[in-house]
């Protein structure tokens, strides 16, 4: 089950972010990490910046995505899966809902940035018809970073 997230979600959705890329910490500098997996407390503010979904299942939190509205497109950022729930097509779920989200809302692009190194996000950006683009950031703390974008139509 997809939902919008509520305050008293904060904690399983900064659970299922850390639990997600917990992985590739290495990868990450500290400080990147740390913006990629934000605390209960930073999930609470980016409640007031934009939507947060969480996927359920059994009532457990086990996926998640925020987005934030700019102009006519959406910044979708902090959307992870967690490791047991991997293969479910959660991704890919989500990435209907906030579609389906920027469509009603007038948007006409959704946008991201992400690491080189998520290969299975990158496959499912790419498969849901992302493309890269040269637009920044390049870097979140030191943590190299490329940018996508997919242009909706009514169709989309």
């Amino acid at each position: 089950m997809i939902r919008l997230a509520t305050s008293s979600d904060a904690a399983d959705v900064s659970k299922v972010l850390r639990e997600s890329f917990l992985e590739f910490e290495p990868q990450y500098t500290p400080e990147g990490f740390a913006a990629t997996t934000p605390t209960p407390l930073q999930v609470l503010s980016r409640l007031n910046e934009g939507p947060i979904w969480v996927v359920t299942i059994d009532g457990l939190v086990v996926g998640t995505v925020s987005v934030i509205k700019t102009n006519h497109s959406i910044y979708v950022r902090g959307m992870a899966v967690s490791p047991e729930a991997r293969g479910l097509r959660i991704g890919e779920r989500l990435l209907e809902t906030i579609t389906q989200y920027a469509l009603e809302q007038k948007c006409s692009r959704l946008f991201l940035s992400t690491t080189p190194f998520l290969y299975r996000a990158i496959r499912l950006y790419e498969a849901f018809g992302f493309t890269r683009i040269a637009d920044g950031p390049h870097d979140l703390h030191g943590t190299p970073l490329f940018s996508m974008e997919l242009t909706l139509s009514d169709s989309s």
